[in-house]
């Protein structure tokens, strides 16, 4: 799976947040940071982390999630470890 698609992906499931403004998903980069460009709540990341989970059918594991940062392409990174980890 390409960044751009899990990118694309995640987009999608940020529509479905309703603290996350549609307009500010006009320009997502990976190096877009939820709370500061997003103005996320920080408490929404493990919602959308759920959501992500159901979206490209993965599990994250809890300390998958501790060590999460707050930017795209941290997210996408976590996906990719999460799907490794499904194929291996």
């Amino acid at each position: 799976m390409e960044r751009q698609e899990i990118i694309d992906g995640l987009i999608e499931v940020l529509r479905t947040v309703r603290t996350v403004d549609p307009a500010k998903l006009e320009h997502v980069t990976e190096e877009t940071d939820f709370l500061t460009d997003m103005n996320t709540p920080s408490t929404e990341l493990i919602n959308i982390a759920a959501k992500v989970e159901q979206k490209f059918d993965v599990e994250f594991e809890d300390e998958d999630i501790d060590e999460l940062g707050s930017k795209v392409k941290d997210i996408v990174d976590l996906i990719l470890k999460a799907k490794a980890r499904q194929d291996s």
